[in-house]
């Protein structure tokens, strides 16, 4: 279900040479959601192909802490490459996605309005290679983290 980084790029050079577009988004996906899925649609609508980077189960515990993910890695990839709007899945293990996103330069890079554009990773990357970031609006009332609230009360 996902992807190696090494086929990515040499996707993304193909795909480059016969003037198509990339769009990348990352994050956790953990409790995969409405919210979740209206993202990928925006992202999917940004370029001809969309890449999704996602953490490893143990990129997700260093970032969201040790009761978390509440899916293993592999579940969220399925659940992820099953979406119309997503055409590849890639794990990451590091903290952030600085170096995927580095070696793939997509042509846009996708991310939720709730991050402050000067602290999206791989902007500076993407903007310098002549690509563009995007900020989506958020779907009010779902996200991963209001979710477990809800079912963590008694």
């Amino acid at each position: 279900m996902t992807t190696p980084l090494s086929e990515l790029v040499a996707l993304r050079r193909q795909l480059k040479a016969e003037g198509r577009s990339v769009a990348l988004t990352n994050g956790c996906f953990d409790l995969l959601h409405a919210g979740h899925v209206a993202l990928l649609e925006a992202a999917r609508a940004q370029g001809d192909r969309l890449i999704v980077a996602l953490n490893s189960d143990a990129s997700v515990r260093r970032n969201k802490g040790a009761d978390r993910p509440l899916l293993p890695q592999q579940e969220r990839a399925e659940a992820l490459a099953a979406l119309e709007a997503v055409d590849h899945v890639v794990l990451y293990d590091e903290d952030t996605p600085a170096q995927l996103i580095a070696a793939l330069l997509p042509d846009v890079l996708v991310k939720g309005a709730d991050w402050a554009e000067g602290a999206i990773v791989g902007r500076q990357l993407v903007e310098a290679a002549g690509g563009r970031v995007v900020r989506v609006p958020l779907v009010p009332g779902r996200s991963s983290s209001g979710l477990l609230e809800r079912a963590r009360r008694p």
